[in-house]
């Protein structure tokens, strides 16, 4: 009897248009979707039958160096797929759907072999399984790295540092203050101080629904960065609730310049780098 893989790679080998086109129909009776075209589909299915034909040949252990080839090839589709919005089940369902065209081959190869059929189908059953389940892998990866990213753009635009005047730069903050938000704060923080040149910095508070003890250390440790870099740091939007808060938990912004309002940091701040805001004289008519 011949060995599983020499069989296994007859069976991928011989008749593979024919293989190829009952794929294609189980993977259209699962519900291909839309979102990737039938040329490229049929494309993708024929690769994959062309590199799995070749490493079958080598060996049936799908974590071999022989199968290195059709895992890359795989991660490509995971990849792709996981960008395109494509659910994990869906995505390995482009690899379960093999499995009956190879069975019903294996049946008409083994049809007098009852222990040959039932070596190949152990066979091509774990060595789908596994490209599937490798293919999940790559897939949850790669949307999770999607989901970390987007997280971090989040972020990102919600910490938006602007110029309010030269040498005045200004931080609204909204939502909770947490360590990772607190590092992303930090850094565009002093990398706008060091592209204006900016004296002072204000962070707005008015946003942020409450105030804890973190939430505090986080301020004090974006305040004494601020100053390292040679700047001033005013915080506003210290409403009475949060005062009281403050109090209530003892922590000590002593030393830190606190308004109610940005308008009245900015009032302040514009009076630190020596401007003085004044009213317009209404123009007198001729």
């Amino acid at each position: 009897m011949a060995e599983p893989r020499a069989k296994t790679a007859e069976i991928l080998k011989t008749d593979m248009s024919g293989l190829l086109a009952d794929w294609m129909a189980e993977i259209r009776a699962a519900g291909a979707d839309q979102r990737i075209t039938d040329a490229e589909l049929r494309a993708q299915a024929n690769e994959f039958l062309k590199l799995i034909a070749d490493a079958a040949a080598k060996n049936t252990d799908v974590s071999s160096e022989s199968w290195r080839p059709v895992r890359e090839f795989l991660e490509g589709v995971s990849r792709s797929r996981a960008i395109q919005g494509f659910s994990s089940s869906e995505t390995a369902t482009f690899v379960f759907s093999l499995k009956k065209p190879i069975f019903s081959r294996i049946r008409r190869m083994t049809v007098n072999d009852v222990q040959g059929l039932a070596d190949e189908t152990w066979t091509i059953t774990e060595m789908i399984d596994s490209l599937a389940m490798h293919t999940v892998r790559t897939f949850q990866k790669t949307r999770e790295d999607v989901i970390v990213r987007q997280q971090e753009e989040m972020l990102e635009l919600s910490t938006p540092v602007v110029k309010l005047w030269d040498g005045v730069i200004a931080l609204p903050m909204i939502g909770t203050l947490d360590s990772a938000r607190t590092q992303i704060v930090m850094e565009s923080l002093l990398q706008r101080l060091v592209d204006t040149g900016s004296e002072i910095a204000i962070i707005d508070i008015t946003g942020v629904p409450t105030v804890d003890t973190l939430v505090a250390q986080h301020l004090l440790k974006t305040v004494t960065a601020i100053r390292l870099m040679g700047a001033e740091c005013i915080i506003s939007g210290i409403r009475p609730q949060i005062a009281q808060t403050i109090v209530h938990l003892g922590i000590d912004l002593q030393g830190i310049t606190t308004k109610a309002t940005l308008a009245d940091a900015l009032a302040l701040a514009m009076k630190q780098v020596g401007l003085t805001v004044t009213k317009a004289k209404p123009a007198q008519s001729a």
